[in-house]
């Protein structure tokens, strides 16, 4: 992987053009994805910026029904691959991030223990960009929560990507760590770093990771608006399990040979 290259901007305000919309941030991080001796280093924080409402934030996700609970704190649960944990070993973080991956979600519930919040099965669900949008329901401090969408894209593009989080956040995307950081943004709109990122043609697997520990909990992302504009983003109208593995399906390439060629078959059939 290349290293990674961090242009602090200091107290000069960068604005990116994003389409129409004028992203400022007064740091951008390029030369991704991450090395592996980088996968908990933690980019310096500039002053926050809030993007506002106006911008393009996704806010329908799939991923496990419920969050990690009990995690001892986000600087204890960071470094810990969960969903490893809460499936032997057949997910992990990093595969959750590639097509094999999130197909593995049809076959295996997450098992994180009575202590860490039961079984979680997979589903759609909704994270308004406003407020603790990562609480679900459940316990308000203390829990990780997982979140993948599939962007499918029209030609290999690079993007400029805006997330918002409190408090630790790590991205991946197609199996490769492209953000991290475990300093919160500031508010649920309040973005530290544009990171540019590699997409390609076709089916690309987002999984982003948040770690609360106290107070304000939110995970919120968006790109840039032309990316917007030639994206396709998955979830679009599912609502479960087998509507979000249909979506993906219609735009994801199926293998040449093994488990998932024929279980992509299986999921085009229904």
């Amino acid at each position: 992987m290349k290293k990674l290259n961090i242009l602090t901007i200091g107290l000069v305000i960068v604005f990116l053009v994003c389409g129409s919309h004028l992203v400022m941030a007064q740091t951008l991080i390029e030369g991704g994805p991450l090395a592996e001796d980088q996968e908990l280093v933690n980019p310096e924080n500039p002053a926050n910026t809030n993007h506002g409402d106006d911008v393009p934030w996704i806010t329908k996700w799939y991923g496990p029904d419920g969050n990690y609970t009990n995690n001892g704190g986000f600087p204890a649960s960071a470094p810990m691959d969960l969903m490893s944990e809460g499936t032997g070993g057949e997910i992990t973080d990093v595969s959750l991030s590639t097509l094999a991956g999130l197909l593995l979600t049809k076959d295996y519930d997450v098992e994180w223990g009575d202590d860490h919040g039961g079984t979680r099965g997979w589903t759609v669900f909704d994270m308004p960009a406003v407020g603790n949008n990562m609480d679900r329901g459940g316990p308000v401090d203390n829990y990780d929560t997982y979140a993948v969408i599939v962007i499918d894209a029209p030609t290999d593009l690079t993007s400029i990507m805006s997330p918002a989080h409190d408090d630790h956040a790590q991205i991946w995307i197609n199996g490769e760590k492209w953000y991290n950081n475990s300093r919160w943004t500031g508010g649920a709109t309040s973005v530290s770093h544009n990171i540019e990122v590699k997409l390609q043609k076709g089916a690309n697997v987002l999984l982003y990771r948040c770690g609360e520990s106290g107070g304000g909990a939110y995970l919120n992302l968006h790109f840039d608006d032309a990316t917007h504009d030639a994206v396709t983003i998955y979830p679009k109208d599912a609502t479960d399990q087998q509507s979000f593995l249909d979506e993906v399906a219609a735009v994801a390439p199926v293998e040449a040979t093994g488990k998932l060629t024929t279980t992509w078959a299986d999921i085009r059939r229904k």
